[in-house]
């Protein structure tokens, strides 16, 4: 499958030569399809404004809505964030994992589009090893779902080729994903809160904070 052109653009397996070139796409501003631990994401360099609002387009997402920033290590979060003591727990406890962190942002030179002109970005360092050698290459990538807004998120490569999403550049197959399941999300900009709960449930999350 390894070079295939499709409508959706080129299939890659998750190889270390696949990778590689996903890697040089992200960094030229294309669009990715990619396996998380959670679900299959849609990314792009959250510092490329135009590949940004593409993600939007194909999604047909709402431009007000704010997006998720995946990392490849906390240190590397703690660069466009700031984590805090509340943070540096949950980062500590469920990193590497399916935990986002919405923090005050800290590097204004992200896309005001991810942020949908806001103060704060929401993080996660992911558990799934293609996606995390992706990462290691360009440190940074939006993460959304890889569906249509309004869609169920594909667990697999080949739901999300079966999907109605078009028009992203290349899909890396990673296989399928177990969990299937969205992350927890927490704010941390002010008072704690959790804004979604998934795997994670909420009373954890708290339980962790209360100790702070």
């Amino acid at each position: 499958m390894l070079g295939l052109v499709r409508m959706c653009g080129q299939i890659f397996k998750c190889t270390d030569d696949a990778v590689a070139r996903c890697a040089l796409l992200i960094k030229s501003g294309e669009i990715l399809v990619f396996p998380t631990d959670t679900i299959y994401g849609i990314g792009c360099d959250p510092y490329n404004d135009k590949a940004v609002e593409r993600i939007f387009a194909i999604k047909g997402r709402n431009e007000k809505k704010p997006l998720p920033v995946l990392t490849y290590s906390t240190a590397d979060a703690e660069k466009i964030v700031s984590l805090g003591d509340a943070g540096r727990v949950l980062a500590k406890k469920y990193w590497p994992g399916v935990l986002t962190i919405v923090a005050p942002i800290a590097d204004k030179k992200i896309s005001r589009r991810v942020t949908a002109a806001g103060s704060s970005l929401a993080v996660r360092v992911p558990a799934n090893e293609c996606v995390l050698s992706l990462l290691k290459r360009c440190k940074y990538l939006v993460g959304t779902s890889a569906n249509p807004s309004g869609d169920s998120p594909g667990k697999s490569a080949q739901e999300v080729l079966n999907s109605s999403l078009k028009g992203y550049d290349a899909l890396l197959d990673g296989g399928p994903v177990e969990n299937g399941i969205e992350s927890t999300i927490v704010d941390i900009t002010g008072r704690p809160k959790v804004l979604r709960e998934g795997t994670i449930k909420e009373n954890e999350v708290m339980q962790l904070l209360g100790r702070v």
